[in-house]
């Protein structure tokens, strides 16, 4: 575990997601990382999400463990005088507040910014919303795909619009407030400014993250359309090919000397000067036909002879993977953390996976 935090004092007041991955980041830093659960409803909802597989009577479920390590899980009522006080004592010295409530309970319990501020004026309070301050509408990541444009976009044709099985939008708001929270624990310490308030809507967040989707429709008013794993500006890119041995691969040639250095590989060099395929735009016209070029290919080689050597030339190739081959690998596994929480061995991947190096 990094220490690098280890002098800081977080509280969180989050459920879900979104709110803990921001507390599971300073847990791993060395934080000391209060969790404060909601006495009157079980704690984080979370706790009950579970698999079928999973025992119906434990207190925590996969879910819950996936954003919850070194984090010590207090429950309260925010209605009960004692637990106010015990609340307002944790706050006195902590660095970090991290909350997402819905829209007026922060000031229904006094745990609003101006009232936290004047209790602590030195904490940074950090705080999730689902599309700001002015809106009280409920938002989990599956609404907020929808409405920022992810869903209308991922999928097939055939498909129709479909989520990301991971919760993205709570993940990169996560990493919103993180930066805003170092930003400002930054001016704190080093400006000398005191504590602030770090705020961040799970809408902002999906937007910011549109990337060249969003430049493509914002210079050339290009929407872009259900393609699969292709790209609208590259090929091959994120087609599905099988090996003769049964196993799927995926490419992503973002260079001609790339797309060359596969087809000589592939001993299709002849696609290297067909007029369909000579340069990058013409490949993107014509995806369909090379991509069914390259599968009776790639149906000549097995997995273990054709990755050597596509690696080797440094085309971009992956075979692709269910989490337990993910998880399967060494590199995959240095990533786990444990814990033991009500005599369950709890496990999740680390977050904080950056090295800093004198």
């Amino acid at each position: 575990m990094k220490q690098e935090f280890k002098h800081l004092k977080v509280v969180e007041i989050a459920s879900v997601l979104a709110g803990p991955s921001v507390g599971l980041f300073f847990a791993e830093m060395g934080a000391q990382v209060i969790k404060i659960e909601n006495k009157r409803t079980g704690g984080d909802v979370t706790r009950s999400w579970k698999l079928p597989t999973e025992d119906k009577n434990a207190r925590i479920s996969a879910y819950y463990s996936s954003v919850n390590w070194h984090k010590q899980s207090i429950f309260m009522d925010f209605t009960a005088a004692d637990d106010q006080k015990q609340l307002n004592i944790h706050l006195q010295d902590a660095d970090i507040l991290i909350v997402n409530f819905k829209a007026g309970d922060a000031e229904k319990f006094r745990l609003d910014y101006p009232t936290i501020h004047a209790l602590n004026p030195n904490l940074i309070y950090g705080e999730i919303t689902g599309f700001g301050h002015d809106s009280d509408r409920v938002a989990y990541d599956l609404i907020l795909q929808a409405e920022s444009g992810f869903m209308s976009m991922n999928g097939t044709p055939e498909s129709g619009p479909v989520k990301m099985p991971v919760a993205l939008i709570d993940l990169l708001a996560g990493h919103q407030l993180k930066a805003g929270i170092l930003t400002a624990l930054y001016q704190r310490d080093v400006a000398q400014k005191g504590g602030s308030m770090v705020s961040v809507s799970l809408f902002d967040s999906a937007v910011a993250s549109l990337a060249n989707q969003a430049s493509n429709w914002l210079m050339e008013q290009h929407i872009p359309q259900r393609m699969g794993s292709t790209h609208p500006n590259i090929a091959p890119y994120g087609e599905f090919f099988t090996t003769k041995d049964g196993h799927a691969i995926t490419f992503a040639i973002g260079s001609h000397k790339q797309f060359t250095n596969l087809c000589n590989i592939l001993n299709v060099s002849e696609l290297v000067k067909h007029p369909d395929f000579e340069n990058n735009a013409a490949r993107v016209i014509n995806r369909q036909p090379l991509a069914s070029y390259l599968q009776d290919a790639v149906a000549n080689f097995n997995l273990s002879e054709l990755l050597p050597k596509l690696e080797a030339k440094f085309v971009p190739v992956a075979q692709i993977k269910n989490v337990k081959e993910v998880f399967e690998a060494d590199a995959a596994k240095e990533l786990i953390l444990k814990e033991t929480v009500d005599g369950i061995t709890t496990q999740r991947v680390q977050t904080a996976v950056f090295k800093i190096t004198d």
